[in-house]
């Protein structure tokens, strides 16, 4: 073999090895763009699973509270209906 052809050899040689080089870093940083869309997407129905869930939970305190004074507001009638009964026997 020549001088030229080796230089042919070499120069296919190179051109492979940076088209090589070339779609692997494309077809990794492809890959890391889709972990991390994927990634915000699950951030983001987690930000509105919490979201939801702390409205449950204040919708569940006001609930309580309002059951809480009802009982309490019951608890008041049936003393006064204990002592109207006392006072009949």
């Amino acid at each position: 073999m020549s001088e030229h052809d080796w230089t042919e050899v070499v120069g296919a040689i190179g051109i492979f090895t940076l088209l090589v080089s070339v779609i692997t870093v494309t077809i990794v940083q492809t890959a890391k763009t889709r972990r991390a869309r994927a990634a915000g997407v699950r951030e983001e129905e987690y930000r509105r699973l919490v979201d939801s869930a702390v409205q449950a939970q204040e919708s569940n305190a006001r609930m309580l509270a309002a059951l809480d004074g009802r009982l309490n507001g019951m608890e008041t009638r049936l003393g006064s209906l204990e002592r109207v009964l006392k006072d009949v026997e």
